[in-house]
């Protein structure tokens, strides 16, 4: 759906390269197939072997990497970053990847997630003499990894990994090396492949077939890969625990093109709209999906049930980043100038509306009044993801209650709210069932924190708002 202007954003993309002679050309076009995950802001880190150079800005990719500023990223191997800003906020300083030199070498950094007990973290850092140049929270991974006991490098990692929680990948580059690490739970994507003898990682599958790289597999939770001219090899930094991936990845954030952990997106969301016509089959004339995340479960519904799949809802693709505002007046005129109801289509019609979740409420109010302004004679909402009642504390921009309508209304209460004739969520079961996920355990490998209120990690004090209780 329209995350610009609703307000459900993951916090970024990630993406890495290393052995090609090219590399940052490679990381561009990387970080063009990964731009739906940050728009806020983007940075590329180069390296010949022999020392690091960066760039970075607040814009889209294409907007900072103008053809002369690719001149200035040599090197053989790169890692970027594509932002939407969560912890740390915004601000030029806090787009990554983040580059430090030191006396002995440099490094740079690039971070996909949140770490929740990064304020306290900070804190400590700051009392033994540490200083600050962000607001980011991948910084203090940095402080970490340099004020480590350890004489090798991957065991500083190891050490700094081992003392942060909440979700996180992570790539760490430096003259000699490119190392790769996803948190305990797996809650975040990222992917390994290979590009002629290059090895390339990103955080969804999608940004390997834009660069023609090869697939080989997903980086396990707890894994940290070290990437240098002699090939990979894996270390465990931590006992895998508890399998969590962000449900969300499969219902909203990610490219339908990508595959997480050998599930197609697309596939997920048309079984979740085939899941949907099992648990809310409703008569209707047509089915129609909110432009460009729920088209998929729009079809899947209209394939279980018959009803005709329509394009009920236009998409304008040439609004620009200027329609990303905070206000509610301005996001109300957002709606109207991204989406489009097909009068043709609807008029006279029931419709029924597939999104794939409801935030804030404002963007699905808007819609069924657009709907039946275009004629629909009935206006049916069916979600495919349960109500979403509860803050995210690992990258998501939703980290209070208060934000969430599900949380202060009833199924019932909602539909008066936005003014649908129904309004119907997917279970959490059969949400877990349709993705196909064979984990063990209850959930199946899924985070549901945002659904269920039942958090994979510990939740700190200094992570939650002050007036939110957890």
């Amino acid at each position: 759906m329209l995350a610009e202007i609703r307000g459900l954003n993951e916090e970024c993309g990630i993406f890495g390269v290393w052995g090609h002679e090219d590399a940052a050309q490679v990381t561009y076009y990387g970080l063009h197939s990964l731009q739906h995950r940050g728009q806020e802001g983007t940075g590329i880190v180069a390296t010949d072997g022999e020392k690091l150079k960066g760039m970075k800005g607040e814009g889209l990719v294409s907007e900072i990497f103008t053809e002369d500023a690719m001149k200035e990223l040599t090197g053989k191997a790169a890692i970027g970053h594509v932002r939407y800003a969560t912890a740390g906020g915004g601000g030029y300083e806090n787009v990554q990847p983040l580059l430090f030199h030191f006396q002995s070498g440099s490094m740079a950094l690039a971070h996909n997630g949140n770490l929740v007990n990064a304020t306290g973290l900070k804190s400590q850092l700051e009392a033994q003499g540490s200083i600050f140049q962000t607001s980011s929270d991948t910084e203090v991974v940095a402080h970490l990894i340099r004020r480590g006991g350890f004489s090798a490098f991957n065991e500083r990692v190891k050490n700094a990994l081992s003392m942060v929680k909440g979700a996180y990948a992570f790539l760490i580059m430096t003259e000699t090396e490119l190392m790769v690490a996803l948190d305990p739970n797996g809650m975040r994507p990222l992917s390994l492949g290979k590009l002629g003898d290059a090895y390339v990682v990103a955080s969804e599958t999608c940004a390997f077939d834009v660069v023609g790289a090869e697939f080989i597999r997903d980086v396990l939770p707890g894994e940290l890969l070290i990437i240098d001219d002699n090939g990979f090899r894996s270390e465990m930094f931590s006992v895998a625990s508890n399998t969590a991936m962000c449900t969300m990845e499969y219902v909203y954030f990610s490219r339908p093109d990508s595959n997480i952990n050998g599930i197609n997106v697309h596939t997920a969301r048309k079984n979740l709209g085939k899941q949907l016509a099992v648990e809310a089959p409703i008569e209707a004339d047509v089915v129609t999906g909110v432009p460009d995340s729920s088209i998929s479960a729009a079809i899947g519904y209209a394939e279980a049930t018959g009803i005709p799949y329509e394009l009920g809802l236009i998409k304008n693709r040439y609004v620009g980043r200027t329609f990303i505002q905070p206000s509610q007046a301005l996001r109300e005129q957002g709606v109207k100038m991204k989406l489009s109801p097909v009068r043709g289509v609807v008029e006279g019609k029931r419709v029924i509306m597939v999104d794939d979740s409801i935030v804030r409420g404002t963007t699905s109010k808007r819609i069924v009044t657009m709907l039946r302004e275009a004629g629909a004679t009935e206006v049916h909402v069916l979600i495919s993801s349960p109500p979403i009642k509860n803050p995210c504390f690992y990258g998501i921009d939703t980290s209070t209650k208060e934000e969430l309508i599900a949380s202060k209304y009833s199924v019932e209460e909602l539909r008066e709210i936005i003014g649908a004739d129904s309004l119907i969520f997917l279970s959490t079961e059969g949400m877990i069932e349709a993705i196909g996920r064979t984990d063990e355990g209850e959930n199946k490998g899924h985070c549901l924190a945002c659904f269920t209120g039942k958090y994979p990690t510990e939740i700190y004090p200094s992570t939650v708002h002050p007036y939110e209780k957890v």
